[in-house]
């Protein structure tokens, strides 16, 4: 075990199990908080709702490269683990898994978790291959840790509800909480791919959540799912997005497709489009 100040790290499933187990143990609720690095106020969002629900809380840290396609960014993801405990610290995490690549897929690993429907459309279509590795990475996680709750943030509203499936699916023992999408003051959803603006391109990312603001309060005028949703990309284009990959209003907790007209009931309003090197997503209630 190494660690900073105040944060262990464990980097096998041996130790993180053991640390688990003595908690739970002397009676303590786990809370798991899942990270790829990068971390910001987003995170640390994550962490101090983890801390709202449970009594000692772990942050599991690997870029996970089952999840990034061919030609995405997994060798230029930002990555500095020394920043992200200290971080991590300071918001009162108790411990630090941070497993290497080995640990994590070691030698003949040869097994692949994928969840039907709610990973199908959006960013799966966009993405491919891409929840089948979020949802393989989630369930190694929760079983590694065996966590009471474990806390995903609703920006990756999709990738949300792919994990929600997933533990209703194979009866995995753990309440699964949504953290709220943290913000900057312009409205941009905070990301660790933000860090890819350039200055100019930072004053136009705001745009994406201002979009899918006027298309909420447009379906919840009335106004057609199709007509909408069209405004919604067109504006995107228009505030210099180079590719608008979707802009789709859908059913909350199956992510099913709206029929064209007004609707009916609920709605999530969900987008994902391409501003110089980062690939932005954001989604909003109606």
């Amino acid at each position: 075990m190494s660690s900073v100040p105040s944060l262990p790290i464990v980097r096998t499933v041996a130790n993180l199990r053991a640390q688990v187990a003595a908690w739970k143990e002397a009676g303590e609720r786990v809370g798991l908080v899942p990270t790829m690095g990068a971390l910001h106020e987003g995170h640390l969002s994550l962490i101090r709702l983890a801390l709202a629900h449970a009594d000692r809380v772990v942050a599991s840290l690997f870029v996970n490269p089952a999840q990034f396609g061919p030609n995405e960014d997994l060798a230029a993801y930002p990555r500095d683990e020394a920043g992200d405990a200290a971080l991590l610290a300071a918001a009162g995490c108790h411990l630090l898994y941070a497993p290497g690549v080995g640990e994590m897929y070691p030698q003949g690993f040869a097994t692949t978790v994928m969840v039907r429907g709610v990973s199908e459309p959006m960013d799966g279509a966009a993405r491919p291959g891409h929840f089948a590795g979020v949802a393989t990475v989630v369930a190694k996680l929760l079983l590694q840790s065996g966590p009471d709750l474990a806390v995903f943030g609703e920006k990756d509203y999709q990738q949300l509800q792919v994990i929600r499936r997933l533990v209703c699916d194979l009866d995995i023992p753990v309440q699964i909480i949504g953290g709220p999408t943290a913000r900057a003051e312009d409205g941009l959803a905070l990301s660790s791919r933000n860090a890819y603006l350039t200055p100019d391109q930072r004053r136009a990312a705001p745009e994406l959540n201002a979009a899918l603001q006027e298309a909420a309060a447009r379906l919840r005028a009335g106004e057609p799912v199709a007509a909408v949703e069209t405004a919604a990309r067109a504006r995107l284009t228009a505030a210099g997005f180079a590719r608008v990959d979707y802009v789709e209003a859908r059913r909350p907790d199956d992510l099913g497709r709206l029929g064209p007209g007004p609707i009916e009931g609920p709605a999530r309003l969900l987008a994902a489009a391409l501003l110089g090197r980062a690939r932005l997503i954001d989604n909003v209630p109606v």
